[in-house]
Order: structure tokens, then C-alpha cells, then sequence
């Protein structure tokens, strides 16, 4: 009897120090950014996020990043604005944001987690990534800064709009052509 509540002592305070050590961040919008940088037979172009949220959950060792949890990021997709509107009519047909009004990005492995001075990090992972209603599993690597209220991801993904069944955009009567490659560039941050 002794031996079991000494194990249940044990096992509460391990799961007591383990939530004390994980900690949850959720997106602020107006300090994150998210560009898609594109090409076409005419011009290159560029369409940003207005709307996009999401959590991020870490665990600490020591003050030093030992895990994340979990990575959930969205984006209203109709909250992709180029600054033309014909370009952003094509874009919503193209994404069919009727149907799939969102797109998605959720964490489902680490791969490393690479302390590079202080408290900035390379982290490498994969997980899925859902556009148009099609998910597809990637490799996203990122730098992740954090402080003592606030974790900052940045980096930049290229991907194919083919790979998600997306028609590359046209306009005037097919003459011009968007280019099937995009990048996608983020800074986000993630506060208390």
C-alpha cells in the first residue's frame, strides 16, 4: 500500500513538472506575415495573407527549447490580396474558396531542433499541409527565435500548385500564364 501511493506521488508530480515545462503560444495576426511570391509569362507577382491564425506548443528544458508539441497555422484563403482584384478573383477560382475556405498546416513530426546561439533555433519537420480540399505531407524547415513571451518562426517553402491539383491561373483568354512554382515566405509570431 505504502509502495503505491509513493508511485502515484511519483507519477503526479512527473506529470505536474512536465506541464509546468510545456508552454502554449497562440498566433497574432498583426505581427506574422505570409507572402506567396509567383511568376508569370508577363511579370512576377506577389499575393499576402490578411488572415491567419494558429497555436504553437513547446516544451522547455532548462529555458532551452526541447520539443514542440504541436504547430497548428491557418490562413482564410479569400484573405489572399495581391492588390488587383481580377488577380485575386482568379486566385479564389483557382483555390475554389466556395468549397475550401481555409488553408492549413499541421505539425505531425520533428525532425531536429538545432540550437544556433542563444535563443534562436533551425528546426526541420514535417507534417501536412492542406490546400484546395487536397493534403499533402512536407517538409518544413524553419528558424524559431523565442523569448520569454513570444516565439517568432521564419522561413520559406517552395511547392508546386500542380502537386495540390491547382490549375495555375490564366487571364486575358489564356494569354497570360501563372507559372506552377510558387515560394511561400512567413514570419510569424506567436505570443503568451
Amino acid at each position: 500500500m505504502k509502495l503505491y501511493s509513493s508511485l502515484r506521488i511519483l507519477i503526479a508530480t512527473l506529470l505536474i513538472s512536465t506541464g509546468i515545462n510545456a508552454q502554449s503560444y497562440k498566433l497574432d495576426n498583426q505581427s506574422s506575415s505570409l507572402i506567396v511570391d509567383g511568376t508569370s509569362n508577363i511579370h512576377d507577382w506577389t499575393i499576402e495573407a490578411e488572415n491567419t491564425s494558429g497555436t504553437i506548443n513547446i516544451d522547455l528544458d532548462e529555458g532551452k527549447i526541447d520539443d514542440i508539441e504541436n504547430l497548428e497555422f491557418s490562413v482564410i484563403a479569400e484573405s489572399l490580396m495581391s492588390g488587383k482584384s481580377g488577380m485575386d478573383k482568379n486566385t479564389y477560382k483557382a483555390l475554389n474558396t466556395d468549397k475550401y475556405k481555409s488553408i492549413t498546416y499541421q505539425l505531425q513530426k520533428v525532425n531536429s531542433i538545432e540550437n544556433t546561439s542563444g535563443n534562436t533555433y533551425k528546426v526541420s519537420t514535417k507534417g501536412n499541409l492542406t490546400i484546395a480540399g487536397v493534403k499533402k505531407e512536407i517538409n518544413l524547415n524553419f528558424n524559431l527565435k523565442s523569448d520569454s513571451n513570444k516565439i517568432v518562426l521564419s522561413g520559406e517553402h517552395k511547392l508546386k500548385m500542380t502537386d495540390f491539383e491547382i490549375d495555375p491561373p490564366t487571364a486575358m483568354f489564356g494569354s497570360i500564364k501563372t507559372g506552377d512554382m510558387v515560394k511561400i515566405k512567413f514570419t510569424t509570431q506567436f505570443n503568451k
